[in-house]
């Protein structure tokens, strides 16, 4: 339908209609926005490292399976796979255990003798069941704090608690056996 007094055409009427049809994410074209996405990501992590590994970890979230875009938006599309996948991976991090390493300030103070591998572990071995069973799964088999209470089929924030309270028992014995507080 062709109108001479506006002069629009069958196209031009139906062009938005057209835009607004799913439109599937080709492969191919990632390419061209690689730059963009790797600026991006730089600004969230701070590092370009981290950004070249974050931009790659999207790339592989998003050609896992075909992706079908609601307007042909494909870079307003992948910056937001991109901050996503950013997001996952905090959170992930922020659930992991923090390590830190120790120091020798970080040592007790013990000047007759130095607490060895058998005093801690008669220490791990005399908490309560609950306690022990976390701190040796944590500390000692070096399991994650989710896998931890996977294994002993429990909150992972039981595990928390089980753990600080098993630790503190720990110290106290430890500190009770030696020679320089009795």
């Amino acid at each position: 339908m062709s109108c001479a007094a506006c002069a629009t055409t069958d196209a031009e009427v139906h062009a938005p209609d057209r835009e607004l049809r799913p439109h599937l994410l080709e492969p191919d074209s990632l390419s061209r926005h690689i730059d963009q996405l790797f600026r991006a990501a730089w600004a969230l992590c701070g590092s370009r490292d981290d950004a070249e590994d974050l931009v790659q970890e999207t790339f592989v979230n998003v050609l896992k399976r075909p992706r079908w875009l609601r307007n042909r938006d494909e870079i307003g599309y992948l910056l937001r796979a991109l901050r996503n996948t950013y997001n996952s991976r905090y959170r992930s991090a922020a659930q992991r255990p923090r390590e830190r390493q120790l120091l020798e300030t970080d040592l007790l103070e013990r000047p007759d003798s130095e607490i060895n591998a058998r005093e801690i572990m008669e220490a791990i071995a005399g908490a309560p069941a609950q306690y022990r069973d976390a701190v040796i799964a944590v500390d000692l088999m070096g399991l994650s704090y989710r896998e931890a209470a996977r294994s002993l089929r429990t909150r992972e924030s039981t595990i928390t608690t089980r753990l600080h309270r098993g630790r503190q028992y720990v110290a106290r014995a430890l500190l009770v056996e030696s020679p320089a507080s009795a």
